[in-house]
């Protein structure tokens, strides 16, 4: 996502807000795939504490990046109208 959204048209910022929920699809696919793993007992304890880290990290960044796109969507179509 590009640090700064003012430079983007709205076209290219809903373009990024459809990356960043397939990226979400993504996360919780992963998130899925890593509890079902846990649960059949192919990975340790560790191993599933370690990556459920880093995948809550990257989940909080996804949400981080939509809210600021809604924001900028929100704004750019009020100001329009």
């Amino acid at each position: 996502m590009p640090e700064d959204l003012s430079t983007c048209s709205l076209e290219e910022v809903i373009t990024t807000q459809a990356e960043n929920r397939a990226w979400s699809k993504e996360l919780r696919l992963k998130s899925n795939a890593l509890v079902n793993s846990r649960l059949a007992k192919t990975i340790s304890q560790d191993e599933y504490t370690a990556t459920r880290k880093v995948t809550h990290e990257e989940t909080t960044e996804c949400r981080r990046r939509a809210a600021i796109l809604v924001n900028e969507i929100l704004g750019r179509t009020r100001a329009s109208r």
